[in-house]
């Protein structure tokens, strides 16, 4: 979301820059950045509450004394300027007040979805789901944001964060994807990809895919499957909810062999912040025609990429695979075919400017600016574009009720372990101060296991205890989140309560999930047909639900060892595993295929 220098936006947007078309039918507050819109964080008054200053150097500051200035010096003192906004998400964590509603972002999406197709081809539409989330990252109004006939291909995302719970999980979890995107009418296609959407007027769901945006996993997967379909028959959209990983996939695919070669020096990296609606409108690079030629390449490189042992790649790769693997269960290496070439450095020596007499003080010779990379107009003129666009904020959502500080514990960033608890009737158990979920009856205990950030503490009580510990303990480090004592609490809405009654289908499988919201879930595993009478309790004004199939049904198998005199399992972090290399280890693992 780095704002680059004014002239180098202009260049970049060649015949169709997003000043000409892209904001025709946007709302008053994006058509206010003017010949800066495109660009991620970008804040006007109406925006961000207050003006935001730019400094020469990319900091936040006054802009004093540019005004006198010419325009080739003004672009050269704004070039790697950054807003204010994003100043301050990248380098303090900190979020600035948005006075942007949930309508407006609709507004700006679908005015850019509904647009008139260029080169006579409708646009693919990239929607992305957060698998944590299932099945709310799935937006009931997509329909309503994407012209008929549109093609869908669906990208499930995070599934790095999730342990497998048996051989065929991914596969579990694009049925449930499938499912959930039949219910919005969104049904696989009668053509292929790269055909034209029928007119019919439903929405043509091509593809359904699965990757960590993060890891890379399944992305050079994703880049292929494009390239060899869709092609370049029109531009892209990438959309979805707040939180979904979409300014990781741009990052990710500006770095790949999706985009120009020239793309990664000429456009800015999108911010990314766990905060909510760090998009504020269209980011976008220009694809890569694939040419046979270009694809013949790359299928070379993904094959002795595919023959590389770990031990065989460079330090810094080893150094960025380890950090990876700390990080989730799935790794990807997302590498590049297609480079701009780089020209030798010059190093230029001019004596005259080191040399001094006794009576002067040293003068340290200023740096000259790094030439700045652009755009010519014919390289762009027939080009196909890749757009991220703001995220859709979830409505009746957790996350919504949370401070910066907040959201940071709640939303994993490493593969989450799952919390197992055998909880007997009469017993409760706390996810932090934003779930309760209440054992009322059953014939015998039951197996509890919580899936939800590492950093969100676990407590399990008796029902005679619980609602003291609540009124002590919310707000304070026992429950953590909320954070900020009875001050907090006291503006933070109450917990409403729904009654569940489930019946088990044996324990080496759960019956449901209750899903606390965004905050996570637990999946309850019974004896075979023992009825359960369970409460669940989350904040007023959220979402709680029960998701059945669950996500992760045989969840209890990778419970580990019980902890003596303790209702709670030793689960064990699972390997992880790396695709795209070559494993000297003959019994280790594959990656599993979707």
């Amino acid at each position: 979301a780095e704002l680059g220098a004014r002239g180098g936006l202009e260049s970049l947007g060649g015949p169709r820059s997003l000043e000409d078309s892209d904001t025709q039918d946007a709302p008053s507050w994006s058509k206010d950045l003017g010949p800066l819109v495109g660009l991620e964080g970008l804040g006007t008054q109406e925006a961000l509450g207050g003006s935001v200053e730019l400094g020469a150097q990319g900091t936040p500051g006054g802009s004093d004394g540019l005004g006198a200035l010419g325009d080739s010096e003004v672009h050269r003192a704004l070039q790697g300027v950054v807003c204010q906004r994003c100043w301050l998400l990248v380098h303090h964590q900190q979020a600035q007040h948005m006075q942007v509603t949930r309508e407006q972002y609709r507004s700006l999406v679908s005015a850019a979805l509904r647009s008139p197709p260029r080169h006579g081809r409708s646009p693919l539409v990239l929607y992305m789901v957060d698998m944590l989330d299932l099945p709310d990252s799935v937006l009931p109004d997509l329909p309503e944001l994407v012209s008929a006939g549109s093609n869908i291909l669906v990208v499930g995302n995070k599934v790095d964060l999730l342990p497998g719970d048996s051989p065929d999980y991914l596969k579990r979890f694009r049925k449930l994807l499938l499912k959930s995107c039949a219910r919005l009418g969104i049904l696989p296609a009668a053509k292929g990809i790269g055909d034209q959407a029928d007119r019919t007027g439903r929405h043509n769901l091509v593809d359904v895919h699965l990757i960590s945006a993060k890891t890379g996993y399944g992305v050079e997967e994703l880049i292929s499957k494009l390239q060899r379909s869709w092609k370049c028959n029109g531009d892209v959209y990438l959309i979805g909810t707040t939180n979904s990983g979409k300014s990781t996939l741009f990052n990710t695919l500006l770095q790949s062999d999706y985009c120009k070669s020239k793309a990664p020096e000429v456009i800015n990296r999108a911010t990314i912040s766990p905060w909510p609606g760090t998009t504020l409108n269209l980011l976008k690079f220009p694809i890569i025609n694939p040419t046979p030629d270009r694809l013949f390449r790359r299928q070379e490189r993904l094959k002795a990429d595919a023959e590389k042992t770990e031990e065989q790649l460079s330090g810094d790769e080893q150094k960025y695979l380890k950090c990876l693997k700390k990080q989730g269960y799935l790794i990807g290496r997302v590498g590049r075919t297609f480079q701009q070439q780089k020209s030798k450095g010059i190093i230029h020596f001019d004596p005259d400017e080191l040399s001094f007499n006794m009576e002067e003080e040293p003068v340290i010779p200023s740096k000259k600016p790094k030439e700045r990379v652009e755009f010519t107009y014919n390289e762009l003129k027939d080009a196909r574009w890749f757009f991220d666009t703001p995220g859709i904020v979830k409505e009746n959502c957790v996350l919504n009720l949370l401070s910066e500080k907040e959201v940071k514990i709640v939303l994993p960033t490493h593969a989450i372990v799952p919390r197992t608890f055998v909880l007997k009737p009469g017993m409760v158990l706390f996810l932090g101060a934003l779930g309760r979920i209440d054992y009322l009856q059953g014939a015998k205990s039951s197996w509890f296991s919580v899936v939800a950030s590492n950093l969100l503490p676990v407590h399990v009580t008796t029902l005679e205890k619980a609602d003291g510990i609540y009124q002590k303990h919310a707000g304070d480090t026992l429950l953590k989140v909320p954070t900020g004592g009875e001050e907090r609490m006291r503006e933070f809405p109450p917990l409403t309560a729904q009654d569940i009654t489930l019946e088990g289908i044996g324990i080496f499988e759960a019956v449901a999930d209750i899903k606390l919201s965004s905050a996570g879930w637990v999946a309850i595993t019974a004896h075979l047909e023992d009825k359960l009478q369970l409460r669940a309790y989350t904040p007023e004004g959220t979402a709680l639900m029960i998701r059945k199939p669950p996500l992760l049904p045989h969840i209890v198998a990778i419970k580990g060892k019980r902890i003596k005199g303790s209702v709670a399992y030793r689960t064990k972090k699972p390997s992880p595993l790396v695709e795209n290399i070559k494993s000297n280890k003959p019994m280790e693992k594959k990656v599993p295929k979707m």
